[in-house]
Formats: C-alpha cells, sequence, structure tokens
C-alpha cells in the first residue's frame, strides 16, 4: 500500500495550478444535520486579487437552488488535479457576494477581464431558458496541498 504525503502550495504555487480559472466543487452550509449542498461549477480565478468568480446557472425547475444561492451561507470551493508533480488541490472558504451590474465597481470589472470561467454544458434545461448570475468569493481561507512523494 502506499503512503501519499501532502505537502503546503506557496502562493505562487497555488496561483500557477488555479491559473485563470477551470472547474471544481461548490458546498453550502446546510442547517441542522442536512448534508451540504455541492454542485460541480466552472470558476474564474484572479491571482491578482486571490479571489474566485463563480457563474451559476438557474433555470425554471432550480428554486431550492436559488434560495441556497441567495442566503448568507458558508461556502467550500475545491479544486484538484493531477499534474505533472503529482496531485494538487485547494479548498477556499468564504460567503459568496453576488455582481451584479448595478453594483459593479470598476476592480471587479478588472479582475473579470482577467479571469477565465469555463462554459461546461451540464444544464438540465437548454442554456438560453436559464438565467445566469455571477459571484464572487473573497475567501476567508485558502489551502493549498501537492504531493510530496510516495513512501513504502
Amino acid at each position: 500500500m502506499e503512503d501519499v504525503r501532502s505537502v503546503r502550495l506557496s502562493e505562487g504555487e497555488r496561483n500557477e495550478f488555479l491559473g485563470r480559472g477551470g472547474t471544481g466543487i461548490i458546498s453550502f452550509d446546510t442547517p441542522g444535520d442536512e448534508p451540504p449542498y455541492s454542485r460541480p461549477v466552472s470558476y474564474g480565478y484572479d491571482a491578482e486579487t486571490g479571489h474566485f468568480y463563480f457563474r451559476f446557472a438557474v433555470g425554471p425547475d432550480d428554486a431550492g437552488k436559488a434560495d441556497i444561492v441567495d442566503e448568507d451561507r458558508v461556502v467550500s470551493f475545491v479544486t484538484y488535479d493531477q499534474t505533472d508533480s503529482g496531485w494538487r488541490s485547494v479548498i477556499a472558504t468564504g460567503r459568496l457576494e453576488e455582481i451584479t451590474k448595478s453594483a459593479l465597481d470598476p476592480a471587479v470589472a478588472d479582475a473579470m477581464e482577467r479571469v477565465t470561467i469555463p462554459f461546461v454544458d451540464v444544464y438540465d434545461s437548454h442554456p438560453l431558458t436559464l438565467e445566469f448570475r455571477f459571484f464572487r468569493l473573497a475567501p476567508d481561507e485558502v489551502t493549498g496541498k501537492q504531493e510530496a512523494g510516495t513512501a513504502r
């Protein structure tokens, strides 16, 4: 059995791994004994500010999803991948802030120009029937780990 150990990513290594965007899993805190509400998402990442950007699709059948996104909940975002130097992962936690046209300040607009949020078509409805909303995560905490090697 292999024992895979990990070490923390430096800020530079973390920024390199996150790039300008990719995919991951976002989980919303839920009340009581309910499991977290978790969904795969695309993200954009701005290394200059350390903020993550998300585009959520809400369709006619997604009332529960809209309620969870609209409530002020703690979220955890996880992205991971096998790289040339082994497995890497980043976990960011905090609260989402919706980005609306009326509240779009120049700094956020500049940051959104620096990110790339992949468009991954995993919707139950045709994309033209969906409302897309943008959110920013200015994380309270970010941790990154990489595979350090293997031991037997």
